[in-house]
């Protein structure tokens, strides 16, 4: 079986060379240098045992300073491999910022492995903007999220610009980046589209 450090590593380096090395999110540099980013490791096996570990995730974050604890990223190896399965669990995650009082304090991005936006081909390139090498769930602060948008002049342009990032780096380009996981194999789910909109930045 896969090991925590592995799937946190694998997490890492995706991040310092995929969504930092093609500026896909502008603000992480920022954080990851800092050591601001909590990568934390879900051994559930099924929806249910998942979000109890998000709610955990999300109470934690929420009661740190975001000095010490600005972003977490919770991952999930063994627990909605499945696309459309993954898709059907934002919404019980949202529903968990709801019932924790938290909407609009924090907030929950989606990565998947195989993520794919409405209205796209399964092998589109752009849907690599958002694939992650495991399962994984963005909580992100709303306060920092308003300041970093604040302070970048065209956050707009963000999404965009991504899109033309991937399409100029093409499918061998982004296979390059040896970013994909470690992680035990699953089938590819049928042609999925999220319902819910790219992460925030």
């Amino acid at each position: 079986m896969i090991n925590d450090q592995t799937v946190i590593a694998d997490t890492v380096a995706w991040l310092e060379r995929a969504v930092i090395g093609l500026n896909l999110c502008p603000f992480a540099k920022s954080v990851h240098v800092k050591g601001q980013v909590h990568y934390a490791v879900s051994h559930a096996t099924t929806a249910k045992a998942l979000l109890v570990d998000l709610i955990h995730e999300l109470n934690q974050l929420q009661s740190l300073d975001a000095k010490e604890r600005d972003t977490t990223l919770l991952i999930a190896p063994w627990c909605l491999q499945d696309f459309l399965d993954y898709n059907d669990f934002l919404d019980l995650a949202d529903q968990a910022l709801v019932d924790l009082e938290l909407d609009g304090v924090l907030q929950i991005a989606s990565l998947h492995p195989q993520y794919q936006f409405a209205g796209t081909e399964l092998d589109d390139i752009t849907n690599f903007t958002n694939r992650s090498p495991y399962p994984s769930l963005h909580l992100l602060r709303e306060e920092s999220i308003d300041r970093a948008v604040a302070a970048f002049p065209n956050p707009q342009v963000i999404f965009e610009t991504n899109m033309q990032t991937m399409q100029t780096l093409g499918a061998a380009g982004w296979h390059a980046l040896q970013v994909d996981a470690s992680a035990p194999s699953a089938a590819p789910s049928d042609v999925a589209s999220s319902k819910h909109d790219p992460a925030k930045h």
